[in-house]
């Protein structure tokens, strides 16, 4: 039996029920269109709204910026950001690859090589004399107990980022590049100590250096400091992780790792770069290196919402969807037609048209997705890894045909390979498939490779 009235109308309903009710949403920017045009719907009870439907799904949106004067405007870039930025599910080393599976376990697969052609025994991450994986394979350390979030390969070392913030770093030591404090290989995933106490939302690294970012938007990095890679004004390595000082007091939102350089996004839409500027990598209109963070002025007035590094290129997504290339251009890699470096950023304008959420920059080739789930691939093809069933070179970008049917929701773009996650949580790669880094557990013959993606059928 009843004991109290219905609401008398929507407006009556408990804050705490229209919170939930807002969660249900398909995504974040579906709540901030109906916060837009609805009395209901407010921007406060938007707000947590999202943050609800994200805590359900394992992830903290950024604080809001104290200038940013219009909730509902701030919640759009959140949803924007989040949607260009996930954790990485799968991701390209040189002569590694790592997974995540929909249970949060994590596997590698691949060869004990660096990209200098040393054995990097301890690379793989499955304990000691395991130097070699055909497909992947399960890692048995469990980081602690928890689920893996985020993955990051470099060329001889790797890092994860498990559900609870804390980073876990294996395989070379070289350089200091694992975070611990010493130069020795880790044959298993342990975690970086010095990181304790800070929330971290997300890790990339490249070459020599490694990247994360704290919940509060803090940058921190360690490894090799040449040319100012790492951000803190000089060229001494970092055997532990070090705060990037120069971005304090900017909420960095997004940070991503090249061969010699590192890119940042900051909550208000801003880019920043830092590191060797061979090729106008840094998108400051000259070469000249970068040892602190500089904020890309090409930018004013833009908001960006996602970056990717290269290794002598890089991308970017401006909120409109439009996509963004500089750097190095001689295998057509940023995407205008040509083999032209371009020292500032320019409007990939084959692009015009598609609303593209997320880039990857790699070697010599880039990737992007769209809001649709398909792909597009552009500049050099000659490990098949451009998707299009040959190893011509792309100097505009192309849709990748094999997809239709599929609904992509992530790429990753390596030195000479490309995976892609679908919606069904599938892996699929192509490229070069030497050191048996593209999964589909053929030999290890360097002139392997795999001219259209392929699904990655077998685990173990």
């Amino acid at each position: 039996m009843r004991t109290a009235n219905p609401p008398a109308c929507l407006l009556d309903l408990p804050t705490d029920l229209l919170v939930r009710v807002a969660s249900r949403c398909e995504s974040p920017a579906d709540i901030a269109r109906v916060a837009a045009v609805s009395l209901l719907f407010h921007a406060s009870l938007a707000e947590e709204g999202i943050r609800l439907w994200a805590r359900e799904r394992g992830f903290e949106l950024p604080a809001q910026p104290e200038s940013e004067t219009c909730a509902v405007r701030w919640l759009c870039l959140a949803a924007l950001l989040r949607e260009s930025n996930p954790p990485a599910r799968a991701a390209a080393g040189y002569s590694h690859s790592l997974f995540i599976d929909g249970e949060g376990r994590l596997s590698a697969c691949g060869k004990a090589t660096g990209r200098r052609g040393e054995e990097v025994t301890a690379l793989l991450g499955h304990g000691e004399g395991v130097t070699r994986l055909n497909t992947p394979t399960r890692l048995p350390s469990l980081l602690g107990g928890e689920r893996a979030k985020s993955v990051a390969a470099g060329a001889t070392h790797s890092l994860a980022l498990a559900g609870n913030g804390a980073v876990w770093s294996w395989g070379g030591g070289d350089s200091g590049r694992l975070g611990h404090g010493d130069e020795h290989d880790q044959w298993q995933p342990k975690k970086v100590e010095a990181l304790a106490g800070q929330r971290v939302d997300a890790v990339s690294t490249a070459y020599d250096q490694s990247f994360a970012i704290t919940a509060v938007g803090a940058v921190w990095s360690w490894g090799v400091g040449a040319g100012g890679q790492l951000g803190h004004g000089d060229e001494q390595r970092q055997s532990l992780p070090k705060q990037v000082e120069a971005l304090a007091g900017q909420h960095v939102v997004a940070v991503t790792a090249g061969e010699h350089h590192g890119l940042a996004l900051t909550a208000d839409g801003a880019a920043w770069s830092w590191g060797y500027g061979h090729y106008g990598r840094l998108g400051h209109g000259d070469e000249q290196r970068q040892l602190l963070p500089k904020k890309i002025e090409a930018w004013s007035g833009r908001r960006v919402v996602a970056v990717s590094a290269g290794v002598d290129h890089s991308l970017a997504i401006a909120a409109n969807g439009a996509v963004w290339s500089w750097g190095r251009g001689d295998n057509g890699q940023l995407g205008h037609g040509d083999e032209e470096d371009r020292l500032l950023p320019k409007k990939v304008e084959a692009l015009a048209g598609q609303r593209v959420v997320a880039v990857s920059a790699g070697w010599l080739h880039s990737l992007v997705l769209t809001a649709n789930g398909a792909v597009w691939s552009w500049g050099n093809g000659g490990w098949g890894q451009l998707g299009h069933g040959n190893y011509e070179d792309q100097l505009l970008p192309k849709k990748i045909e094999a997809f239709a049917g599929q609904r992509v929701v992530a790429v990753s773009a390596g030195s000479g390979q490309t995976f892609a996650t679908t919606a069904d949580g599938s892996f699929w790669s192509c490229g070069d498939g030497g050191f048996l880094k593209l999964g589909h557990g053929t030999s290890d013959d360097p002139l392997r490779r795999e001219l259209v993606p392929k699904r990655i059928a077998v685990w173990t």
